[in-house]
């Protein structure tokens, strides 16, 4: 039951996180391995998958063990790996035998890449940062002969090194790397295990895939995996390192295979994959085709429709302002304020509909060109977001939106003639606001689906209920929002697990929150949002901040239109709420303060350092990398060192995970801002712990400016 339920966590992540159907290959997908990495059976390849690939692998074994996989290719010759496992009657309680879970990461590089004669060489560490169940390094080679085979062969160390083992070959170098520490079953795991990287016996492996056509694939490998600890506690025969597979591939995306191991078990595999660069829809998106540009007539054939005079004349103004209104609705826009002169027209509006801000400047342009006088030539648009921020402000001639629209590489060549600036550098004298601007109100009722993944002992609990959140904003900026849910049915309060932290336990008793049947308040807030100056953006916050916390948090950033970096602080001051959700408050207070630092490397590349208290008291760093897609698509990994030892932290040693952000456009082929996101932690601990708040700054304008605004430029005429 228990491997049945890793499956179907599994099988849940893997419905969050792929479509079944895929756009035409653009590179080879690879298969995996049983540890989910490209490979044979049980062991790896020296291949690697696609740009961008994102593969989830579910394993089980006819013993009741089982394992799921999260793979991702972080750079063509990079691939990270996070793996869930459950095995029966492996760990002792007292005289008991009982299931274990472990979690586990991996990371591989690919060192030479196939050409000729040369073959692709991949140097992999797994398990190297977990409980070292699965611990091994590998240095392993792979060449394809013709379009149907495949060879590998390679050396292995650690779990890959106890099948027909030898002395390491690397003791000539140094004694160190003839003996590595031995597996501790009651290991709580986190620290990265340099002391056993490639040392103690080593091993040879090797394999053949063959390919007879598009669907089908046989495997044959000899392991160099014993499999010692298994065998130790009888949940394990392994009577022979050969190891027969068989691969069935229905559709694009999705991957069947059957494998007998050790000459005595049989094991499962389903292997669903999807990429940012393949989306559902093939990649055009369905969003109705933008308004042409409106050409003015000649001013030497119609002069008169050239004048200004109609400024400042009601009867005109007017109509012009209800014109444009109407277009920028059409097109999923909403006018917010506007400033007329004769000869040129600034405008704020915001965008809820398309997740590039460069699209949405396009079609404002658009319908600005068609419904303006034609004596107005300069264009000012500035996209504001949902809390009334706005960043950059484009400036276009309005001639060179006639001119550019159907050139063949229009989106460079209106680029290289548009101003850009801060928006708070704008005249601000004679701006107006339309009468719907404020005060305005969003409200929604709806269901929810709440999740919790690869627990310490338990793979999946989710809760499902239904869901009613509203937003007042009565002023600009000021926003009055909450949320109340009411759960249906569910597990995640099923969680008996006892804390043993010897921190202020600030979420280790998070399980207690989730125990009520009774309607509860997610968040309750009352948020000010502001440009104190140029490159400056504020928040003041105050109320239930979120599920565990209520209190005051302010921060403020600094970050130039045109600037690859961007640096905020952050304070707050916070009590821990009531377990029933509602409007109590517990004993434990905690302060927070944060100095953080935003950097763009380019080719979308960010990183991100907060330094600072967390809530437990502990002080220390959070470093968070992420990778961006040009389709909005987002994978990143965070991990945080404080002041608390890994002992004090308890089990993981340190908090880290990662997370991966899909825009839902790119799944339903039409545009929205909306997004799905998955957060995926080894445990969560007292240490190194945030407030999960809403709306910080950074998120909210980063792709209101430069340089992702302008990454972004190529669909500004979609």
């Amino acid at each position: 039951m228990r491997a049945t339920r890793t499956i179907l966590a599994g099988l849940a992540t893997a419905g969050l996180l792929a479509p079944m159907v895929h756009a035409q290959e653009i590179e080879p997908r690879r298969s995996v391995s049983s540890y989910g990495v490209p490979g044979l059976i049980d062991m790896p390849s020296a291949q690697m998958q696609p740009d961008g690939e994102l593969v989830t692998s579910l394993y089980l074994l006819s013993n009741g063990a089982g394992r799921v996989q999260l793979s991702f290719q972080i750079l063509p010759r990079v691939q990270g790996v996070f793996r869930y496992a459950t095995l029966p009657d492996f760990q002792r309680v007292g005289n008991d035998f009982i299931r274990t879970y472990d979690r586990s990461f991996d990371v591989r590089f690919q060192l030479f890449k196939e050409s000729g004669w040369v073959p692709d060489v991949t140097v992999g560490l797994q398990d190297f940062g977990g409980t070292s169940l699965y611990s091994g390094e590998y240095l392993v080679a792979s060449k394809t002969f013709g379009p149907k085979v495949t060879g590998t062969v390679g050396i292995g160390w650690g779990r890959f090194g106890t099948q027909g083992s030898f002395t390491n070959p690397l003791a000539v170098l140094d004694d160190r790397f003839r003996d590595r520490p031995r597996f501790d079953v009651n290991s709580t795991g986190g620290d990265f295990s340099t002391d056993s990287w490639f040392r103690g016996d080593a091993a040879l492996f090797a394999g053949v895939e063959y390919r007879p056509n598009a669907r089908w694939t046989l495997k044959a490998e000899y392991s160099s995996d014993a499999y010692v600890q298994e065998e130790a506690r009888g949940i394990f025969e392994h009577d022979s390192p050969l190891n027969f597979g068989v691969e069935y591939n229905p559709s694009p995306g999705i991957r069947l295979g059957g494998y007998l191991l050790g000459g005595t078990e049989i094991g499962f595999n389903i292997q669903l994959a999807l990429n940012p660069k393949r989306p559902p829809a093939g990649g055009s998106g369905l969003e109705g085709a933008p308004l042409p540009v409106a050409i003015r007539p000649a001013r030497e054939t119609q002069p008169n429709l050239w004048s200004e005079a109609w400024v400042g004349v009601p009867q005109v103004e007017q109509p012009v302002v209800a014109g444009l209104d109407a277009v920028l609705a059409e097109a999923g826009l909403e006018l917010i304020s506007y400033r007329l002169t004769g000869d040129r027209v600034d405008i704020r509006f915001r965008n809820p509909r398309y997740s590039s801000q460069a699209q949405a400047i396009g079609r404002a342009a658009r319908a600005m060109a068609a419904t303006l006088p034609p004596s107005v030539e300069t264009l000012v648009l500035t996209p504001e977001n949902t809390r009334s921020l706005g960043s950059a402000a484009v400036i276009l001639r309005r001639s060179d939106i006639e001119a550019l629209e159907n050139r063949p590489n229009g989106a460079a060549e209106t680029l290289a003639v548009a101003g850009i600036v801060d928006s708070q550098t704008l005249p601000t004298d004679g701006r107006r606001y339309v009468d719907d601007a404020y005060p305005r109100l969003r409200w929604n009722v709806g269901p929810y689906i709440a999740y919790a993944l690869f627990d310490p002992d338990n793979p999946l609990r989710a809760d499902v209920g239904l869901s009613a959140t509203a937003e007042w904003e009565p002023v600009r900026g000021l926003i009055l929002g909450g949320e109340v849910r009411q759960k249906l049915i569910g597990n995640r309060d099923e969680s008996n697990r006892q804390s043993n932290s010897v921190l202020p336990r600030v979420r280790t008793n998070g399980p207690e929150f989730l125990k009520t049947d009774d309607p509860y308040i997610p968040y309750l807030t009352a948020a000010y949002f502001f440009r104190p100056g140029r490159n400056l953006y504020a928040r003041g916050s105050a109320g239930l901040l979120e599920e565990q916390f209520g209190g005051v948090s302010a921060e403020l950033l600094w970050k130039p239109v045109a600037s690859r970096l961007a640096i905020g602080v952050e304070a707050s001051v916070v009590r821990q709420r009531e377990f029933d959700g509602l409007f109590g408050f517990q004993d434990l207070d905690a302060e927070t303060a944060f100095v953080s630092a935003y950097y763009d490397h380019g080719a979308r590349f960010y990183s991100q350092l907060d330094v600072g208290q967390y809530l437990a008291g502990d002080r220390g760093a959070t470093y968070t990398l992420t990778r961006e897609f040009s389709n909005g698509w987002q994978v990143g990994a965070f991990a945080t060192k404080t002041n608390v030892s890994a002992e004090e932290f308890g089990e993981g040693s340190f908090d880290k995970g990662f997370f991966l952000r899909i825009p839902t456009d790119w799944l339903l082929g039409r545009p929205t801002r909306e997004t799905s996101a998955v957060v995926i932690r080894p445990v969560q601990r007292d240490g190194g712990a945030r407030l999960n708040l809403r709306d910080r700054l950074y998120p909210l304008v980063r792709d209101q400016s430069p340089p992702v605004l302008t990454e972004q430029w190529g669909r500004f005429w979609r």
